[in-house]
């Protein structure tokens, strides 16, 4: 080899092997994420391929939402915005943020839409059974007659120009259990997107939000839970990229009592859990808000009238499942939901 040559050889050499490095040491991560308690529930969210510095960053500002919606509108939290206008039932308006007044706004929507069975002035009726709780009971139908004339969403009163909430009646209660997460869960989706992520999964409670795809564009599989067992056993998947996929079951929180379960989702026509043939109801679409209370409407309706419902909304699909298991699914997830028990039953006749 010409010596002359050898030093320039040598160079090339180096640099080539110090980009190498570079390009290994600046390879993202596969993924990285955390575990909080708000809202009531568990949440945990996960990013894929980042820097860990950088998505530890980012998931300390989705635990700053995630407070923030929480300290808004808990109704376990006594100076909350929720607290706040429960306290005043009957008395004064109560001036909210932008979060709080969409919120209340979109649920009193989604009470016009489901003919009363969704209904965010269900608080009294929630508090008397307590199920989730350390008091827990069956209340006595005296106690429920009393409590249901207070449950009537027509009865938030909403001042748009002022951005105030006053519930007509004393001693009425919002509870947002039922549309809150699913809201947090959006709010954290737009502020992944404004970071540019391309990958992430959003868990709040079972509220699930997928961004994006895994590696090698492939989607996410979405397991659908079993709501004849605990959770975290699936009867089948879906495909997910982009979607959020919220369900609402039977299995979740209960109270047994003499053998009889009664549920968490409460009707507030009468007071007691919804009693119908469903046993639970997935819904997907791509916003997690509408997800969230269309799962307790369409639980609440029941099979015919929710497959109904959801027909009718654009960009709205739906997984209802029998406590026979039977799984009837909306027209456009046919062909993207995989059964992988072959004790249920995919039903193909028209339910109506």
């Amino acid at each position: 080899m010409n010596r002359k040559k050898f030093p320039v050889i040598l160079i090339i050499v180096i640099i080539i092997l110090s980009s190498i490095y570079i390009l290994i040491t600046n390879k993202k991560e596969d993924k990285i994420s955390s575990t909080y308690y708000n809202l009531g529930t568990i949440n945990e969210i996960t990013l894929y391929d980042i820097k860990k510095d950088h998505g530890e960053q980012i998931l300390k500002e989705c635990e700053k939402i995630l407070k923030d919606i929480d300290n808004k509108m808990s109704c376990q939290i006594s100076n909350s915005e929720i607290s706040k206008i429960n306290n005043n039932a009957g008395i004064n308006y109560v001036k909210v943020s932008d979060d709080t007044y969409k919120v209340i706004n979109e649920a009193i929507d989604f009470s016009i839409l489901s003919n009363d069975t969704f209904d965010i002035s269900i608080g009294p009726i929630i508090d008397l059974w307590g199920i989730g709780t350390d008091y827990a009971k069956v209340p006595i139908n005296k106690e429920i007659n009393n409590k249901l004339p207070l449950v009537n969403y027509k009865n938030i009163l909403l001042d748009k120009e002022n951005q105030s909430v006053k519930l007509a009646k004393k001693n009425m209660k919002i509870d947002l259990g039922g549309i809150a997460k699913g809201y947090a869960a959006d709010k954290i989706y737009s502020y992944l997107k404004r970071e540019n992520l391309e990958s992430a999964l959003i868990n709040l409670g079972g509220n699930i939000y997928v961004l994006g795809t895994k590696e090698n564009n492939q989607p996410f599989f979405i397991g659908i839970q079993d709501p004849t067992k605990v959770r975290g056993n699936s009867i089948g998947n879906i495909k997910a990229s982009n979607k959020s996929i919220v369900t609402s079951g039977i299995y979740e929180r209960y109270l047994e009592v003499n053998n009889k379960i009664y549920h968490h989702m409460i009707d507030p026509h009468s007071g007691y859990p919804f009693n119908n043939s469903l046993s639970s109801v997935t819904i997907v679409s791509d916003n997690s808000m509408i997800c969230d209370a269309l799962s307790t409407t369409t639980f609440g309706l029941g099979i015919e009238k929710g497959m109904k419902l959801i027909d009718s909304i654009d960009g709205a699909d739906a997984i209802f499942i029998t406590k026979n298991k039977q799984i009837y699914l909306s027209k456009n997830l046919k062909d993207k939901f995989n059964l992988t028990d072959n004790s249920f039953t995919i039903e193909t006749n028209n339910l109506y």
